[in-house]
């Protein structure tokens, strides 16, 4: 298991340093409050909720909120096939900047914009995780793309932030205003998805919506989160067929 990464800037997800923490990591062990702990290395994982056999769903219910084509064929696919595991989702649409949840019967519960790794692509470079913030060149700052069993955690500066790609230090997180010059409020509060490319590859979400929606929905358990493609397409990521393929397997 590896350890929690270590703050070092703004992004306070990365690593600097993933060993000689240890005294660190037992202080933060008996500090934090139980349950929000980050998972694996010295500090004890929070506690899951087995999650309950899948049960597909007849079709996703979006309440008539205008998605992009992509995001109704996953969400569809997801309740169909019962991938989610009877439990609630979170998808996230990169190409809309725009992050969805729904309830464990695939009703679309609420969505906002989010900020996004400011470099396209959908996957991490290998060994993202372990490198020194300052070592992470413009091109390696991809939010990736795929199917994740999202856990909620504590980074090391004490905040709660829900794991989505351990590995890659990859997580969702309330939106971080530290750096004016970076606009990260006025990027999320504009119409366009064009300006919402600017953090080192963590979901950053408003923090009143990260409170209502998110922090609750991984308190206590696990949950998918489905991290749309941008260069891929949904049937490499994840095997989902064409839109007519699934119509009629729901039919």
């Amino acid at each position: 298991m590896n350890t929690p990464h270590i703050p070092e800037t703004h992004d306070s997800h990365w690593l600097a340093v993933r060993h000689g923490v240890l005294a660190g990591l037992a202080m933060l062990a008996l500090l934090a409050p139980p349950g929000i702990l980050g998972p694996g290395g010295a500090l004890a994982s929070a506690p899951v909720r087995v999650l309950p056999q899948a049960t597909a769903v007849r079709s996703a219910d979006l309440g008539g909120v205008e998605v992009s084509d992509d995001a109704r064929l996953m969400a569809r696919w997801i309740a169909s096939t019962g991938d989610h595991t009877a439990m609630p989702f979170v998808l996230i649409d990169k190409r809309a900047a725009r992050l969805y949840v729904f309830d464990a019967q695939a009703r679309l519960v609420d969505n906002t914009a989010v900020l996004l790794g400011s470099a396209p692509g959908d996957d991490s470079v290998p060994g993202i995780g372990d490198k020194p913030i300052a070592l992470v060149l413009p091109q390696e700052r991809t939010t990736p793309a795929g199917r994740f069993a999202g856990q909620r955690g504590l980074n090391l500066d004490g905040e709660d932030v829900v794991w989505v790609d351990y590995d890659a230090a990859v997580s969702m997180h309330r939106v971080r205003a530290n750096n004016p010059k970076e606009r990260r409020l006025e990027r999320l509060a504009s119409d366009t998805a064009d300006d919402n490319r600017i953090s080192y590859g963590c979901i950053n979400i408003p923090a009143s919506f990260f409170d209502a929606h998110i922090a609750t929905t991984f308190a206590n358990q696990r949950a998918m989160v489905y991290v749309l493609p941008e260069q891929k397409s949904l049937q490499t990521v994840f095997g989902v067929p064409s839109q007519g393929h699934l119509a009629q397997m729901i039919k």
